[in-house]
């Protein structure tokens, strides 16, 4: 089983790029972050067309998460939290009777701020959720836009970005629970070194080139899962093509 993760960074701006990917990798499920679409007006026709089916929960400009299977998706949950949420951030399924949550962590702006304290009880609410809802010897995968690099080798300069939103010792402690709850870091498991990222900033010229990105897109997986995991990597062709997102596809492969 092929899994990915992607931030979009606007969904309908990205299609070239996601269809000539789902074409080229033929994953079993893609989860997507970051949408930037109301749900009406969601391209779900366009996966249909090539056989993918697709669930989603957006909304207008901001946030949005959608999840694109070969496989029939069931058990569909739109919400982190019980009721009506404004921020579309969580979508969850069954895959072949795997649990898969998809997640677009709030990005936190800056320490000390009202965005970044929201940050941070969204990350303890979805370790709740977590640890509510599903058992670490069973298989569970979660996925997706973290905005939260873990490590040192996570990002080009961890001196000088120490301490900001994105690498910050208190959202880093969440993701430290969740990984002593019993989730693994799938890439990390395949690729022990530094020098790979998932998101290179618009704002810095040449930053793909140059290597100065972030890795803070993740595939985790609880141990019966991740022992069969085969392989993890980082596919940065898609950022090199014109109009691509910021980020580009992290993908797992698993023998199940």
């Amino acid at each position: 089983m092929k899994i990915a993760t992607f931030n979009t960074n606007s969904i309908r701006a990205r299609m070239p790029i996601i269809l000539d990917w789902l074409d080229k990798e033929q994953p079993d499920l893609l989860c997507i972050q970051e949408t930037k679409v109301q749900d009406k007006d969601f391209p779900a026709s366009r996966f249909e067309s090539i056989d993918y089916q697709v669930h989603f929960r957006g909304q207008k400009s901001y946030n949005g998460v959608a999840m694109i299977s070969k496989r029939m998706l069931n058990e569909i949950r739109l919400n982190l939290y019980d009721g009506d949420e404004e921020q579309a951030r969580f979508i969850s399924a069954n895959i072949i009777n795997i649990p898969v949550i998809n997640v677009y962590v709030p990005q936190g702006f800056a320490p000390g701020t009202e965005k970044f304290d929201y940050k941070l009880r969204w990350l303890k609410d979805l370790l709740s959720h977590i640890k509510k809802n599903y058992d670490p010897d069973l298989p569970l995968l979660l996925a997706g836009d973290f905005n939260v690099a873990l490590e040192p080798i996570d990002l080009f300069d961890p001196e000088g970005l120490r301490g900001e939103a994105g690498f910050h010792e208190d959202e880093q402690a969440i993701i430290r629970e969740c990984l002593a709850w019993g989730l693994i870091d799938i890439f990390r498991k395949h690729q022990p070194e530094g020098g790979y990222y998932t998101f290179w900033d618009y704002r810095i010229p040449n930053a793909l080139k140059r290597k100065m990105g972030w890795r803070i897109d993740y595939i985790f997986a609880t141990r019966p899962l991740a022992e069969k995991s085969k392989r993890a990597w980082i596919d940065i062709e898609p950022r090199t093509r014109e109009k691509p997102s910021d980020h580009t596809f992290l993908v797992a492969e698993f023998d199940v």
